[in-house]
């Protein structure tokens, strides 16, 4: 059961395949500069690999906008390429997740090219369309601010088409049992080529009602059932993990009650307390949020992040805890993005503070749930704010001081790489990194192995424990007879939290994971723990005899 569940006790590893590694020298990255880079993503010691969209597109949209489901933009090699890469991936253990983007297709799709040309095509119902434009066009946009409507008039088709994100994204008819039957199609197809599962893109619109004359789309859970019963009948141990921003009411609707939906959902409620609770230095809400997310199907997992490809969104904070990330993280207008989040990388928001940083990633790593790393993050890479919208966290990985960070051989990269500034290529580099013992690519290293080695954060239950300080956040997780205790001092002062373990030996005691600076129990089983500013501590719970032990090791 532990090994057919693999995501729950996982490390994933998010990239875009263009701004990883140019291996032809074009100027865009590619699978074949990929593969050279697996021994790298094996020394880090990842479990998967989450690729954003490689298939063909007019990259209006990076990828999003696809054009060929079943294909590999040029740009970045052919269908042989990718299978050597899985392949490639395969033989060092790490798996494949690919994004699964089926809410919508590029407008150039040939799917849309034919349902617009003729009324009769058979694609023409794939699609959404109105003769008028509904009364509510300009209304539920994904992109305020930068998007004007969700209903467009497409002259060729005469009519209006529905598209939840930009114009150029025409939604797909997903009630229509012929574009359900086409997704699993799509699965299927990329299963076959080695792939171990998909992050679903925007899932809660995918299984959405879509017309003009839907006024509160309702959500089609039964899709899910159908997506998951497909993918364990070719291939048992494959899933999907779900983006989903909804509230906790209906995560079990997504997991479902049986287990029988989606495998993985990202956490967003704890991600958005997550950084309240770093500009705040108050744990209550992410407490609360924890809590909240708490029940779900023993085969289900929570996908846990920081940062992402796109901008923190902050809509499920209240107004005054919005504005209280906004100006521990984004002040300036220039750094938000539509009317809701933050679009810097991590390193930046915390101003490049190594204390900082390192509490933010053993916050991450020991929530409940499996970690999901954003390429560059490794390193504390920067943004470029000059770049559009979430563009400027999506420039080229800095693997050296070579031009352009060593990324490609030519003058004309797809994005510009970070050069100048505190993290330019020349001061923030895999090379440079990798030979420095105290550097945040190896420490981030150990923190994964630290991880893998805890299967009671990915596996076991979780509960709070009351350290009567609200900026220090104590999680116990305890799984067959074993816990593990993880502390962490929000605040920029030295804390000195005191709290009880909650277990029914009073005399266990706390063994560090990291260093030899354990905890005993005093008479009454209160530990008692100094914690410096920004400070955090793992621990194992064992016996007296169990500390002399590891102490002697």
């Amino acid at each position: 059961m532990i090994n057919d569940l693999w995501y729950k006790n996982a490390v994933i590893y998010c990239l875009s395949v263009g701004t990883y590694m140019d291996a032809n020298g074009d100027g865009v990255g590619d699978f074949q500069g990929l593969v050279r880079r697996l021994d790298y993503l094996h020394g880090l010691g990842v479990t998967a690999v989450w690729l954003m969209p490689f298939q063909p597109s007019p990259g209006r949209d990076d990828g999003y906008d696809v054009a060929d489901h079943y294909g590999v933009d040029p740009r970045y090699g052919t269908l042989g390429d990718f299978v050597e890469f899985t392949h490639a991936a395969k033989q060092r253990g790490i798996r494949v997740l690919i994004d699964l983007v089926v809410n919508h297709t590029s407008d150039q799709h040939p799917w849309f090219q034919a349902a617009r040309k003729d009324p009769k095509s058979p694609y023409r119902d794939w699609y959404v369309w109105s003769k008028k434009k509904p009364a509510n066009a300009d209304e539920g946009m994904v992109f305020p601010g930068v998007q004007k409507t969700t209903w467009t008039r497409d002259p060729e088709a005469g009519e209006y088409y529905f598209h939840r994100f930009y114009d150029f994204q025409p939604d797909l008819n997903t009630s229509n049992p012929h574009v359900q039957a086409e997704i699993l199609k799509i699965m299927g197809f990329w299963i076959q080529l080695g792939v171990s599962g998909f992050r679903m893109d925007a899932a809660p619109f995918v299984i959405s009602q879509k017309g003009a004359d839907v006024k509160k789309p309702k959500e089609q859970f039964d899709m899910l059932r159908t997506f998951r019963e497909f993918l364990q009948w070719r291939q048992g141990d494959s899933i999907i993990l779900a983006e989903a921003n909804v509230l906790p009411e209906t995560d079990m609707d997504y997991f479902g009650e049986d287990g029988d939906r989606m495998q993985m959902m990202f956490n967003f409620q704890v991600n958005q307390h997550l950084f309240y609770a770093l500009a705040a230095a108050d744990a209550g809400p992410l407490v609360e949020a924890i809590g909240a997310t708490k029940p779900r199907p023993a085969t289900a997992q929570w996908g846990l992040f920081l940062r992402n490809h796109d901008e923190l969104d902050l809509g499920r904070l209240s107004e005054e805890q919005r504005q209280r990330v906004f100006a521990a993280f984004g002040p300036d207008p220039s750094m938000q993005l539509y009317d809701r989040g933050i679009r810097r990388r991590l390193a930046p928001m915390l101003d490049g503070d190594r204390r900082r940083l390192e509490l933010a990633y053993s916050l991450m790593f020991s929530l409940p749930g499996t970690p999901v790393i954003r390429y560059g993050d490794e390193l504390g890479m920067g943004d470029d704010l000059s770049l559009p919208e979430r563009n400027c966290a999506r420039t080229p990985m800095q693997w050296s001081t070579e031009p352009h960070g060593g990324f490609t051989k030519s003058d004309r990269p797809v994005s510009p790489v970070i050069e100048s500034g505190p993290y330019g290529f020349q001061h923030v580099n895999a090379a440079y990194q990798r030979r420095d013992l105290d550097s945040m690519l190896n420490w981030t290293e150990r923190m994964i192995r630290m991880r893998k080695e805890t299967p009671e954060i990915g596996w076991g239950d979780v509960t709070a424990l009351d350290t009567g300080d609200p900026a220090v956040l104590a999680l116990r997780y305890d799984w067959k007879n074993n816990s593990v205790v993880a502390l962490h001092n929000l605040d920029g002062r030295p804390r000195e939290p005191s709290f009880m373990l909650g277990l029914d030996d009073p005399e266990l005691c706390l063994v560090n994971l990291f260093t030899g600076d354990h905890s005993r129990p005093d008479r009454d089983g209160r530990h008692t723990v100094l914690l410096s500013a920004y400070d955090y501590r793992w621990y194992r719970v064992g016996g007296l005899d169990y500390l002399l032990k590891r102490s002697e090791a």
